[in-house]
């Protein structure tokens, strides 16, 4: 959450997302409609994520997909949200990590649940 870091700003991705809506997508979906996509895009994630990294077996139609596309079309989704309802996602994010930041200072590294990590 380095602000020195290279990289596209949430706000750059939420003008690409709406410059490509204009351009080649003619119009949002209505916030209903992209909430269902939400929804079914991070279904698509939660499959793969079960069967590559948990205890379902991964079907072999399930072995070619890519979970960082799958991903993106969630972020995609979340980026046209944000849009369609004049919320700055960047302001927004900003705000979450200070606040997590402030709230979770100490309470990761003296969670017993969580073990000595090392990052050294």
């Amino acid at each position: 959450m380095d602000a020195e870091k290279p990289g596209k700003e949430i706000t750059a991705l939420q003008a690409d997302v709406d410059e490509w809506i204009q351009r080649v997508g003619v119009r949002y979906f209505s916030e209903l409609t992209n909430m269902a996509l939400l929804a079914e895009e991070t279904g698509e994630v939660a499959r793969i994520i079960a069967r590559r990294y948990g205890e379902q077996s991964e079907k072999e139609s399930d072995q070619g997909k890519d979970l960082g596309e799958e991903l993106a079309d969630v972020m995609f989704v979340v980026l046209c949200l944000a849009n369609q309802t004049g919320t700055d996602l960047q302001l927004a994010w900003d705000k979450k990590v200070a606040t997590r930041t402030e709230r979770d200072a100490e309470r990761h590294r003296e969670n017993p649940k969580l073990g000595a990590c090392s990052s050294e």
